[in-house]
């Protein structure tokens, strides 16, 4: 961390917990005015951390997600959250796109039949991705990157936010449901929060036509495992492509581990070089402007991003 935060140019002492659980985090939080989030999301700031941390004037979390920090206990304390909306928005749509190939191709299949011995050059029902129906679910930069690519090689891409877009580069809006029951590959780009958790469940599985391909880059709070299990059993969905777990990493005997038709990938989709960059620029360039009393960007709980720096306690 102290590498990264080299060209602070000393403007800031730097401090690590002395241990990398909750108990070094609460030990470290009294004098903290800044916090850079644990990039993995195990270590985060809830109500408790923000009360034992009464200086804390600026909060940036390493990563688009900040599902696991108390946002609204931050905003109450007048503490602007910022995230890194963006940096890996290429990465994770190019991922959607190539899971989504995947699966309607049966790329996977292929290789594990090949490496057998087999020849399975008509055992699979592959299909084409060009004039598939593309619904997206949640509009932010990851959506947008997916209708893009998707739109680019002619599928006919809609999707669903809570607040239509102006500029939706050729996809079109539709109600949720509508979306789902119209929907061959179905791409979840959207945050984690109360009213998204389980978004995707028995009912709205039910909805999708038979064959059809989930692809979650979201989290997986946002789909009820149980129900997407029973889909994939059933047929309703041909193939999932996931990226993200309720519980990462998902347990050894995890049933989607074993589960035929399912393309696991470690929560990698936006790890690339290139993200990695842009999101290194980004925490720079927000801890610079918090110290030089400049508006933060990507404040996501509403607070003032003029960040105040706050006396030390008598």
């Amino acid at each position: 961390m102290r590498g990264l935060l080299a060209d602070l140019d000393g403007r800031a002492e730097v401090r690590v917990p002395a241990r990398r659980d909750r108990a070094g985090l609460l030990d470290a939080l009294p004098e903290a005015e800044i916090v850079v989030g644990d990039w993995s999301g195990a270590l985060a700031l809830d109500a408790e951390a923000v009360r034992l941390a009464p200086r804390l004037a600026f909060v940036q979390q390493p990563a688009v997600g900040v599902d696991g920090h108390d946002a609204e206990a931050l905003a109450r304390a007048g503490v602007p959250l910022a995230n890194t909306a963006g940096v890996n928005a290429a990465a994770v749509a190019e991922w959607c796109l190539a899971a989504a190939l995947a699966m309607l191709r049966h790329l996977a299949d292929g290789d594990r039949d090949m490496r057998a011995g087999e020849w399975p050059q008509f055992a699979y029902q592959r299909r084409e991705l060009a004039g598939c129906r593309v619904g997206v679910i949640g509009f932010g930069p990851i959506g947008a990157a997916c209708a893009r690519l998707f739109g680019a090689l002619g599928c006919r891409v809609s999707y669903w936010s809570r607040t239509p877009r102006l500029e939706s580069y050729g996809a079109a809006y539709q109600d949720i449901d509508a979306l789902v029951t119209g929907s061959d590959v179905l791409v979840l780009a959207v945050p984690l929060a109360p009213e998204t958790r389980g978004l995707i469940g028995a009912e709205r599985f039910a909805r999708m036509p038979t064959g059809s391909v989930l692809v979650n880059a979201a989290r997986g709070g946002v789909v009820d495992q149980v129900a997407l299990l029973a889909a994939l059993e059933s047929g309703r969905l041909a193939g999932a492509a996931l990226d993200v777990y309720d519980s990462e990493p998902p347990a050894p005997d995890d049933p989607l581990r074993s589960c035929p038709g399912v393309l696991l990938s470690p929560h990698a989709a936006g790890v690339t070089p290139e993200a990695t960059a842009r999101l290194i620029r980004c925490v720079l360039d927000n801890l610079a402007a918090a110290m030089e009393g400049r508006p933060v960007v990507n404040v996501v709980n509403g607070a003032d991003p003029l960040v105040r720096r706050r006396p030390p306690r008598s």
